[in-house]
């Protein structure tokens, strides 16, 4: 039977509520994932919309150099002149880019190669855990520091990529023995028996079971990410970019912000930055692991 226009209208917007009041509930459904959805959702608006009410000028202005915070310059200025507030302003979509795409570069590699170890099994997940292993094993600083002595990474993608490198392993054991152990339980079997495909039992049955976990995740490597491109800035693996909150951080230590009483927000700025940003992540991380793992809910 072909439903009228009006009636296909109505349901579609009935799904659309439905669906955006099951996504209010998870991401405000508690206090804590309410308000680390509320910092992130301002960082990315800042992100977004900050460039256009605060355009930032890299132009050197020796008569300002380390002014203090002032309505003018709420985070004061730099050894140039320049504005921190605006440069925090400017560098912030650069930060979350990276973050977002090392976390979905990590989080794509550890949910295609875990579910299939697990569905397959046999010498392909055993290939799958000892090349795992292997990425858990290596220590990530001595092979930033030759990375840093190669080359420079002057693109997100890039950068992101390095992050992610050494972010997915974990989850990918802790998703490949989740699937072992759900694809033992009753409705799998019933699946099996049903002569359901594969493509059905891993995107309709096992992966709503690991879909919370896969989300979590997402966001604590987000969280990572930002502390780790920092570090990436500190080591020289990226190219300096005046604007990252890395590279703010860096060249006020260089520039001995520490012992100059007019220039301390031109250090603490990103380091401010970088923390309620983190603590946003934590708390969001936090409300989802209330909201998804029953023996943390209050019956």
């Amino acid at each position: 039977m072909i439903m009228s226009p009006a009636k296909t209208l109505s349901r579609f917007r009935d799904e659309s509520t439905r669906f955006l009041h099951a996504v209010a509930r998870i991401f405000f459904g508690n206090a804590r994932s309410a308000l680390g959805t509320s910092v992130l959702l301002f960082f990315i608006l800042l992100g977004i919309f900050g460039p256009l009410l605060f355009p930032y000028s890299s132009e050197i202005d020796v008569t300002s150099q380390l002014l203090r915070p002032s309505i003018e310059h709420p985070f004061g200025t730099d050894l140039w002149g320049r504005d921190v507030f605006r440069q925090i302003v400017v560098g912030t979509s650069d930060v979350l880019s990276i973050a977002f795409l090392s976390a979905l570069f990590s989080v794509a590699i550890a949910m295609i190669l875990g579910m299939l170890a697990g569905m397959v099994g046999g010498i392909f997940d055993k290939t799958i855990l000892f090349i795992t292993n292997v990425f858990l094993t290596i220590p990530s600083l001595p092979v930033f520091l030759i990375l840093a002595a190669l080359f420079t990474v002057d693109n997100p993608v890039t950068f992101a990529s390095i992050l992610s490198v050494f972010s997915w392993a974990g989850m990918c054991r802790a998703i490949r023995a989740q699937i072992i152990s759900l694809k033992e339980r009753d409705f799998i079997q019933i699946c099996r028996v049903m002569k359901m495909s594969n493509v059905h039992i891993i995107f309709k049955e096992l992966l709503p079971n690991v879909g919370s976990y896969i989300l979590i995740n997402f966001i604590i490597v987000m969280k990572n990410a930002i502390t780790g491109s920092v570090g990436l800035m500190l080591l020289g693996v990226a190219s300096f970019e005046p604007t990252n909150w890395g590279a703010i951080l860096t060249t006020a230590k260089n520039s001995g912000a520490l012992i100059n009483p007019n220039s301390y927000m031109w250090l603490f700025a990103p380091i401010l930055s970088i923390a309620v940003f983190q603590l946003g992540v934590i708390l969001l991380s936090k409300g989802l692991d209330d909201t998804f793992n029953p023996r943390l809910r209050v019956m």
